[in-house]
């Protein structure tokens, strides 16, 4: 997030943009990562479940992920623009689930948004909060095709140390005392 943690609203969406899948996109996506053959054979995809060829999972995930961070650098360069300092977002520590609910198919035009459903300090990083977030993704039909809960570090603003982690930090910067430190934690 481009937020500081302190500046981040609970259930605010954010639109991250469209695309639109075509069946050469599909089939070269799936050549190099999903090679199944609903993904990359027209023709047998015809027999298959889904009555014709679909995107990878993968794909729609991956595609949404960069509309993702797409649409983070922007708001990042908007705060930038008007005098503010925009918040430092670190990883992912993971995704809590995923579903692809409806399959994408070509020339469908979907849409992500994420939705910051929660926040708290993060217990093992002094300094970073974690951010709990809906990605969803809908197609032109208004229809789900997936949706992920995922979590993110976003660094606190007004962080402080506290004296006792100053104190470790600056001892194990002291050549004698800093690897007998590392040992001991």
């Amino acid at each position: 997030m481009t937020r500081w943690f302190e500046n981040i609203v609970i259930d605010e969406a954010f639109p991250l943009g469209s695309h639109t899948f075509t069946e050469d996109e599909i089939i070269a996506f799936a050549k190099l990562y999903d090679p199944q053959y609903f993904h990359i054979d027209p023709e047998a995809a015809k027999h298959s479940h889904f009555g014709g060829i679909i995107a990878s999972g993968w794909h729609t995930v991956s595609v949404g992920h960069r509309r993702m961070v797409d649409a983070l650098d922007a708001e990042a360069e908007r705060l930038r623009t008007l005098g503010e300092e925009p918040g430092v977002s670190g990883p992912s520590p993971g995704v809590n689930s995923m579903d692809f609910k409806v399959p994408v198919r070509p020339g469908d035009t979907v849409s992500y948004e994420l939705v910051v459903t929660g926040r708290r300090p993060s217990n093992s990083l002094p300094g970073w909060g974690l951010l709990f977030n809906r990605l969803t993704a809908t197609n032109q039909r208004g229809e789900l095709v997936y949706r992920a809960e995922l979590v993110g570090f976003s660094k606190l603003r007004d962080y402080r140390m506290p004296l006792k982690l100053r104190l470790l930090l600056a001892l194990s910067k002291i050549p004698v005392i800093g690897p007998r430190l590392s040992r001991a934690t």
